[in-house]
């Protein structure tokens, strides 16, 4: 064996999954609503982070399963898929409806494939009003209720955005309806619904009790809605209304302007200190500040494919400054983050035949003022790897990065606090040293 391995390691930054404080669980679990809270099996918190399609007629291409990989790969655990009811294309108007169902059911697929929720949204918008086309509503969430019945992963959005001078009680009158025919079929998941004034009135609601896990939609949009909507958001919340932020953006509420970057980092903070799911808008490559794509790239998409939202989206997500894909590994040798510092350290070598054998123990620092209710790490190596043991973590491998989650019973990490005794044992062929 050579008399001196070169022992490390990162030429490039650590990835952090800016996860908020919450629990994460796989899309086979069943969730319910508990209080304010999203919740798993077992009461902890969830919080569910992805992004939006725009409507399904117009971008169609985007639902493929690379294109899904792809996003879980950025820690995306939700996909809201928005099918528009009136505007053209539309499911009420002249859409083709068989279409547009197959592509819910294809985005269904590859969700429940790559282990991340998903939002059906009866994406009302030019309609205003959701009792307008009820009776086709409740047609379609029948049929979709009694496909997906069975499947925790599945949720149902029954009005996306209610608007000019509808009241509470007229979308009260509309999700009781609704909510009754998926509750024939469907006795658990999680329903969403709109709220007044694009689903912003949130402190105008007085909530569905005679339903269970039925959370209500807030949207904002961080160019326009500043801190008053977040005090209104706040008061829904002290008042006992469990919510959810199924559509958002950084640009003005028009879905072009400015990007407003700290506006949408007080926003993400704001949610994640108060436990609720978020999800952006929107999955496409459409001419506005909103799309989070500028290339015709339909999946593995790189920093040259992002807008300038995309990357703040993906930043976000990750915690990172670029795509692992994209990056120069020599110009880095970083493993802290904002918010923990990563510590590894290799603690024995040893040949055995044509292989080089690296054991090696990580530690994980809390620098944050919150704790940590999850991790999710990327170790970069200069040359492929193979993982021959890993103990207190989920690992994978994927060329020459190790990526490392936590399990249950590690995942949490209170503040200033180091967790430890996280280890994996890699191998390389003997003329290559990590």
């Amino acid at each position: 064996m050579k008399n001196k391995i070169t022992s490390i390691l990162f030429f490039c930054m650590l990835l952090f999954c800016f996860t908020g404080y919450t629990q994460t669980e796989k899309a086979s679990t069943a969730l319910s609503v508990k209080g304010t809270q999203l919740v798993n099996s077992e009461g902890i918190p969830v919080q569910l982070k992805g992004i939006s399609t725009h409507g399904i007629a117009w971008f169609p291409e985007y639902i493929n399963e690379e294109c899904f990989k792809t996003l879980k790969s950025w820690n995306v655990n939700v996909i809201r898929l928005a099918m528009y009811t009136e505007e053209s294309g539309g499911y009420c108007t002249d859409g083709k409806k068989e279409d547009l169902k197959s592509l819910i059911k294809k985005g269904v697929e590859y969700a429940t494939k790559y282990d991340m929720y998903v939002i059906i949204d009866w994406h009302i918008l030019s309609d205003g009003n959701p009792n307008k086309h009820i009776t086709e509503a409740k047609a379609f969430f029948d049929e979709i209720s009694k496909q997906y019945a069975n499947q925790s992963n599945v949720i149902y959005e029954i009005c996306n955005e209610p608007n000019g001078a509808v009241s509470w009680e007229e979308i009260k009158k509309y999700a009781q309806e609704v909510i009754a025919v998926i509750r024939k079929n469907d006795a658990n998941n999680i329903i969403l619904v709109g709220t007044p004034n694009w689903s912003q009135s949130v402190d105008q609601i007085q909530p569905l009790t005679e339903f269970q896990n039925i959370m209500y939609t807030l949207h904002f949009y961080a160019g326009t809605h500043k801190q008053e909507l977040r005090n209104t958001m706040k008061k829904a919340i002290d008042s006992g209304l469990p919510l959810f932020v199924s559509e958002y953006g950084i640009c003005d509420a028009n879905g072009n302007g400015a990007i407003d970057i700290e506006q949408a980092n007080e926003w993400i903070h704001f949610m994640n200190a108060s436990h609720i799911s978020y999800i952006m808008w929107n999955l496409s490559n459409k001419a506005e500040s909103s799309a989070i794509l500028k290339s015709n790239q339909k999946s593995n998409f790189t920093t040259e494919d992002l807008s300038d939202s995309g990357k703040w989206f993906y930043q976000m997500m990750t915690n990172n400054t670029v795509i692992p894909s994209t990056k120069n590994e020599n110009d880095r040798n970083n493993s802290s983050t904002n918010d923990l510092t990563i510590s590894p350290k290799m603690v024995a070598q040893w040949q055995e035949g044509d292989k080089y054998y690296y054991k090696y123990q990580v530690t994980i620092q809390n620098n944050s003022p919150y704790p940590k209710t999850q991790w999710n790490i990327s170790l970069p190596f200069h040359t492929n790897i193979t993982l021959v043991n890993g103990w207190n973590g989920v690992f994978q491998v994927n060329n020459h990065y190790l990526h490392i989650r936590n399990l249950d019973y590690n995942a949490f990490i209170a503040s200033g606090k180091i967790l430890e005794n996280i280890g994996f044992i890699l191998c390389v062929d003997k003329n290559i040293s990590l």
